[in-house]
């Protein structure tokens, strides 16, 4: 089970550390810190400073040059700073020098983000999903967290497995991973039932992806008044919610929001979430959700479609959704954004404007679910299958000798890559 702390009376005051190296350049930097910013104001925490370096790679010893590191707590001695959180993973290693030579507890990114999932999950699949993540992070480093519990530190990066049994050891972390992974296994199989089910309705299924805080929530509780938490706040929900809908034309859709994602998503995050995040590679439509009144929407656009690759749930039919138009100053940017992702729409899901707009643009790219075609593939040829199990919907396969008789529904930009196995049955 997961523990959490409550936050403490005050606002931790916490120090924020970046590196400029390599292709991280200055701008690149400046976004990723002002992002992280966030995410610790969202965990509860008081940015009193940030601390920046440029340097040709990371140190081994300390991440940042030893020099900087004694900077950096002299800066928390004098702005009573209880914590440091660095804009990247540390390695163990790094982790406990620092601690040695600041004298506060030092958090990455990877461990603000676990923070933050422990606080959120609600349902017993998030919890042990966040259990799973936070505790394949540990795993490594458990000598150095006994060290730093020992201290009895609260706040910010100490929820978690492991606060109250400071003497667990490696075997009983990995026997408790063990478990957590046949748990979510469960979880899979249940989700395929579920999935089989909506299959045999032949509702066409759409997962609401994007970043964070992009407005996914928000358009689900709009279409289908699901009463999901929505906050503007990074990570506002974690636990999937789905939804039926009904299109003007009668047409029965079933909506899946999903956690949102973000630039430098842990990987342990990622695959601990597998379990939920399949529901993207059985959508047969992704609605991606942008808030494009924030400066770098188009690298927010670039990160989902990073982890839905790392996912293998790309070539998916996918309506880009342009959110927070009230937001956005000069109405030009949206004009353009619309002109450099052709077929996209403009939204507000705050007051409903374009609403109707993106529920017509959703009935177009679904009609051609309501179609179906039979393919005959060879069985040699499994590449062929995957590919239409991973972007068509299947609603039937029977065997006959040789070839595989299936029965799907695809999208139209891949009719032709398909056509040769396509028969009038």
């Amino acid at each position: 089970m997961i523990l959490t702390t409550p936050p403490p009376s005050a606002t931790e005051k916490t120090v924020l550390v970046g590196l400029e190296h390599g292709n991280v350049t200055q701008w690149d930097l400046e976004d990723s810190l002002a992002e992280l910013r966030e995410l610790a104001a969202t965990a509860g925490a008081e940015v009193v400073a940030v601390v920046t370096q440029k340097l040709e790679h990371p140190t081994a010893p300390c991440y940042i040059g030893k020099g900087k590191a004694e900077e950096v707590a002299e800066i928390c001695a004098d702005l009573g700073a209880g914590s440091v959180i660095f804009d990247d993973e540390l390695s163990p290693a790094q982790g406990r020098n620092l601690e040695t030579i600041t004298s506060q507890k030092i958090l990455d990114r990877t461990q603000l983000i676990l923070d933050i999932f422990a606080r959120r999950a609600r349902s017993r699949e998030g919890r042990l999903q966040i259990e799973l993540a936070q505790l394949q992070y540990l795993l490594p480093r458990l000598t150095r967290m006994w060290t730093h519990l020992s201290r009895q530190t609260g706040g910010i990066g100490t929820r978690g497995p492991g606060e109250t049994q400071l003497e667990v050891d490696r075997r009983r972390v990995q026997e408790r991973i063990a478990r957590l992974r046949r748990d979510l296994e469960e979880v899979r199989k249940h989700r395929a039932i579920q999935r089989e089910g909506r299959q045999r309705n032949q509702w066409p299924v759409v997962a609401i992806v994007g970043y964070t805080n992009a407005g996914k929530s928000s358009l689900l509780n709009r279409l289908t008044r699901a009463g999901v938490l929505a906050e503007d706040k990074l990570f506002a929900t974690l636990d999937p919610t789905t939804r039926q809908f009904v299109l003007p034309n009668k047409l029965k859709v079933l909506f899946t929001d999903t956690v949102g994602f973000i630039r430098k998503l842990p990987h342990t995050v990622v695959e601990s979430f597998k379990a939920t995040l399949e529901e993207l590679r059985d959508a047969d439509l992704l609605i991606h959700v942008v808030d494009v009144s924030h400066p770098q929407y188009e690298e927010h656009i670039a990160a989902t479609n990073q982890v839905i690759r790392e996912l293998n749930a790309d070539g998916k039919h996918t309506l880009l959704v342009f959110n927070k138009i009230d937001r956005v100053i000069n109405p030009e940017s949206v004009r353009m954004a619309l002109l450099r992702h052709p077929g996209s729409v403009a939204v507000s899901v705050k007051t409903g404007e374009n609403i109707a707009a993106f529920v017509e643009e959703l009935q177009t790219q679904l009609a051609a679910w309501r179609l179906r075609q039979t393919f005959c593939i060879p069985q040699a040829d499994s590449a062929v299958l995957a590919e239409l199990h991973r972007a068509g919907h299947v609603v039937s396969i029977r065997y006959e000798g040789d070839d595989a008789l299936v029965v799907a529904h695809i999208p139209p930009a891949l009719e032709s890559k398909f056509a040769r196995y396509a028969t009038r049955g």
